[in-house]
């Protein structure tokens, strides 16, 4: 029994001696790699375009008061036209079409009339046009073609265009995420004698090299974002596991379960960036959610050399 024990424990530190200093030579390493290597391949396409959708939809709150129609400010002591005065201005600019609707009130958040206008026979043409209170000006589209199209790349990295299927994929598709990152560290260690050369990038050497550099040292400095976005989008995609773990371990005496319900929200708020009151930090985040591509990019152009174009040269 002792000689088992020793053998096992001569067994175990061969094992971990190896593991240290040439990993490269161990099943388990090799198994993970391909399990990286094909769940990254697999993945790519639907990683660039959730990483670039996502760099954009931090500054959504920006673009998308940018991209609509301006309104007057709301000025509460300002003599307005009534709604029937409107209706005319309307009718005076689109002759031929039919007003519909005429918003009663203006209010700070919607601080100008909305008119919606129709005409044909059949299939109708449609319009929602915003007018000045104070002045019956023509304002423009209630929703322009730039908010449809904001609103287009939100449902792209939000639901994939599924609808609300489209957010249980995305939450699948985070999982496959998860496994690639985790791997991705496993694989990442090159042994005691070269782990630091893992850390830096060469810019002097060939491009190659330099494409290697980048996918490694990249993937471990920014290892903790990477995991992040990816645990996260299982939140938001599958988000019942999580909110069970959460109610599990609130404080049933805690107002709102405060703990548990701010760690769900801050899951939400770090993936998408939601800092209103820290502008600099947006610019970060912006900047961050562009690694994923970056490691999608460098990583496919790795597996093309070392594997697409050998295959070719042969």
């Amino acid at each position: 029994m002792y000689d088992s024990a020793f053998r096992i424990r001569e067994e175990l530190t061969a094992l971990w001696t190896q593991a240290l200093r040439q990993p490269q030579t161990l099943w388990i390493r090799r198994a993970l790699f391909q399990i990286h290597l094909w769940t990254a391949i697999a993945l790519a396409l639907y990683v660039i375009v959730l990483s670039l959708t996502g760099s954009v939809l931090v500054y959504r709150n920006e673009i998308n008061t940018l991209l609509a129609t301006k309104r007057p400010p709301f000025d509460p002591n300002a003599s307005r036209l009534t709604s029937q005065q409107i209706r005319e201005a309307a009718q005076r600019f689109y002759p031929g079409w039919t007003i519909t609707f005429v918003s009663e009130r203006i209010t700070r958040r919607s601080p100008a009339y909305e008119v919606s206008l129709e005409r044909g026979t059949g299939n109708l043409e449609k319009k929602m046009r915003y007018f000045n209170p104070y002045m019956g000006a023509d304002l423009g589209d209630t929703f322009t073609q730039g908010e449809r199209i904001l609103y287009w790349v939100v449902e792209l990295h939000d639901e994939l265009l599924l609808g609300n299927d489209g957010k249980f994929w995305n939450g699948v598709g985070s999982i496959v995420v998860t496994v690639t990152c985790l791997t991705g560290l496993v694989v990442w260690w090159p042994g005691v004698a070269r782990w630091k050369r893992s850390l830096t990038i060469k810019w002097s050497t060939g491009w190659r090299r330099f494409n290697w550099d980048m996918h490694s040292a990249v993937g471990f400095w920014l290892f903790l974002f990477l995991l992040m976005w990816a645990v996260s989008g299982i939140y938001l995609g599958i988000p019942d596991p999580f909110t069970r773990v959460a109610e599990h371990f609130a404080d049933p005496s805690a107002p709102g379960n405060a703990t548990s319900d701010l760690v769900l929200v801050w899951l939400a708020r770090l993936h998408f960036g939601r800092w209103r009151d820290y502008p600099s930090l947006k610019i970060v985040w912006a900047a961050l959610g562009l690694v994923p591509a970056v490691m999608a990019i460098t990583g496919c152009i790795m597996w093309w050399n070392r594997v697409v174009r050998r295959r070719i040269l042969e």
